[in-house]
């Protein structure tokens, strides 16, 4: 093994401390990704490296999963010393970290979204071959979404558009990210969109966001549910003709307490100048005032009078609220009434303009599932397995259990029973299915509710049911994977442009890594001898291995050192151009 260090020492003299960084160079220069960075047009000037570089150095250092920025250079092999992992990525060396730095500050977000454009395109074709085989397999693509924090110190004062909001189980201060992936056939998970919002984000605000950027990434989405929209509006229009109908009585009855003090106020004012007009014939003839004289007689009417303003002054006050209220409500009906008009118009153009619409189904958590994003998902086509939002939903399947309930046992610790097509007493606007979960820990029991909309018949499957929903987990390792793999619970940068680039980012090198470990499964010579599909493996363990790098043209030879955990294998790749997209009939971890 000493002689085989030192025949590829004295082959190339070349020793890299990072040899699937090597690897993944000379691939990312193969299907194009080092080219498309550096026809980004950035407006910082060069010195000694370009701009261009520095932001594709960046890249190298989220591949890497480097925790922070000044690791680049500080590190124990730092990245900015390995020249040829530099040449294989097409550079002629790497800058400083605090050049990286510097160039990161400077971005503008038209400058981030022109790189994140040219890594959609790179992208692309991978998307389009894995879409199409889900299609093709399953006849249906797999959505998943989530929101994950992004937390800072809570007296920062230097992260911009920061807010406080739920950080994990606390609160805190930080950013919150919304993620959209895709089930893939071949990789098992890929990133297809994310948003970076404020730290005080709600996920039930994001859903139609998220939606609409997976139909522009995939160029795929379900036929409208029109129909549905259509009833919805007709029932809107009559709510809207009752809720004028209440405002037009509540108007008549202002009208008529209006007039009523109107008049009681005109006579108010009669009665008080009769009284004073007796008062003074009474003082000037020295006559007394009996119990049914006419002063008397006058006092009692001017008492009456007075008693009744107020009276009539609250009943005013009510009905003036009344017809506030009801005014608001045919103003509510209104508006609903212009929205569904519009959405039914919309959908009818998008089902007229999608030729090949597909089936898709979104499966998200309790945080997005309110009324409102459930209605609209069933309407955009989309089937649903999602977990109820309103504590209410569950009170009242509980509240129709009995000692009939039958339960069936769909985990260690769970059971579940099911109502088909409820609208859980009006709370959902449209019929689903729904079932009431109950998880036994000790003599603790807890509740929770699944909801499903589709043609899956998953009543009468309901172990069926709540494994789909939890293979939902696939998002919540991507997001784990994120953080502890690609370092995202360290925020590197600190200008906005700079932390959206760290998002897509760190969504683009889980997808680069997946499509970097099939290709060299398919390389003709020297296989590797080690496990493509685990990204934690490729990130933390073959991108800081030792080899020694030997080039002949495209033909690139990495032998691993004697210090290297391979050692003893070679690799060899990249001979010829690389035919996009690859497919190879191999299925990836998550992390």
């Amino acid at each position: 093994m000493e002689k085989q260090e030192q025949d590829a020492n004295r082959t190339s003299g070349q020793l890299t401390q990072h040899a699937m960084l090597v690897a993944w160079g000379v691939y990312a220069q193969q299907i194009g990704l080092v080219e498309a960075i550096e026809q980004v047009k950035l407006h910082q000037k060069k010195r000694e490296h370009k701009p261009q570089t520095k932001v594709l150095e960046f890249l190298v250092a989220m591949l890497a999963g480097l925790r922070h920025l000044q690791d680049i250079s500080r590190a124990a092999h730092p990245i900015d010393r390995d020249h040829v992992m530099a040449k294989a990525w097409g550079q002629a060396g790497w800058a400083d970290y605090s050049g990286v730095g510097r160039t990161l500050q400077s971005l503008t977000l038209d400058e981030v979204e022109a790189v994140v454009e040219s890594l959609n395109l790179i992208s692309q074709p991978f998307m389009e071959q894995e879409i199409g085989q889900a299609l093709a397999e399953s006849g249906r693509l797999v959505y998943d979404a989530d929101l994950t924090c992004r937390p800072v110190s809570n007296t920062s004062k230097t992260y911009p558009n920061t807010a406080f909001g739920y950080m994990g189980d606390t609160i805190g201060l930080g950013y919150q990210a919304a993620l959209v992936s895709v089930h893939s056939p071949t990789y098992g998970r890929l990133w297809l969109a994310n948003h970076f919002h404020p730290g005080d984000t709600v996920s039930s605000t994001q859903v139609q966001r998220m939606v609409s950027a997976a139909e522009r990434r995939t160029g795929r989405r379900p036929r409208r549910r029109t129909e549905w929209v259509a009833s919805r509006w007709q029932q809107a229009k009559a709510n809207c003709a009752a809720a004028y109908e209440k405002y037009e009585t509540s108007d008549e009855k202002l009208k008529i307490v209006r007039d009523k003090l109107h008049d009681t106020k005109i006579d108010l004012a009669e009665w008080s100048r009769e009284v004073k007009m007796l008062e003074r014939e009474y003082e000037r003839t020295g006559k007394q005032p009996t119990a049914h004289c006419n002063l008397s007689k006058a006092r009692r009417k001017l008492s009456t009078y007075q008693d009744r303003l107020p009276h009539l002054q609250k009943k005013l006050d009510v009905a003036q609220r009344r017809l506030d209220r009801c005014e608001r409500q045919w103003g509510q009906a209104k508006a609903e009434v212009e929205h569904l008009h519009k959405h039914h118009a919309a959908m009818l153009a998008d089902n007229q303009n999608n030729a090949t619409p597909i089936k898709a189904l979104f499966r998200i958590d309790s945080g997005f599932a309110t009324r409102e994003n459930i209605a609209w998902l069933i309407e955009m086509g989309y089937d649903i397995y999602a977990k109820a939002r309103s504590s209410g939903v569950t009170h009242y399947l509980l509240s129709l259990l009995s000692p009939d309930t039958i339960w069936e046992r769909v985990g260690g610790n769970a059971s579940l029973t099911a109502w088909a097509d409820s609208t859980a007493n009006g709370y959902f606007i449209y019929p689903v299915d729904l079932a009431l979960a109950r998880y036994q820990t000790g003599d603790t029991q807890s509740h929770s509710v699944l909801i499903h909309f589709g043609d899956a018949h998953v009543v009468a499957d309901l172990d069926g049911w709540f494994h789909q929903y939890n293979a939902r987990q696939t998002i919540e390792a991507g997001i784990k994977e994120g953080k502890n793999v690609f370092q995202m619970h360290h925020l590197k940068v600190r200008t906005l442009a700079a932390l959206l680039l760290q998002e897509h980012f760190a969504c683009f090198a889980a997808n680069f890594v997946r499509f970097a470990g099939l290709w060299l499964t398919q390389q003709p010579i020297l296989p590797p001898h080690f496990d493509t599909s685990s990204v934690k493996k490729m990130v933390e363990v073959c991108a800081h291995t030792s080899a020694w790098v030997a080039q002949q043209d495209h033909t690139w030879l990495l032998t691993f050192t004697q210090q290297s955990r391979f050692a003893g294998y070679s690799m060899k790749f990249g001979r010829g151009a690389i035919q996009l997209p690859l497919f190879h009939e191999s299925h990836f971890a998550h992390f």
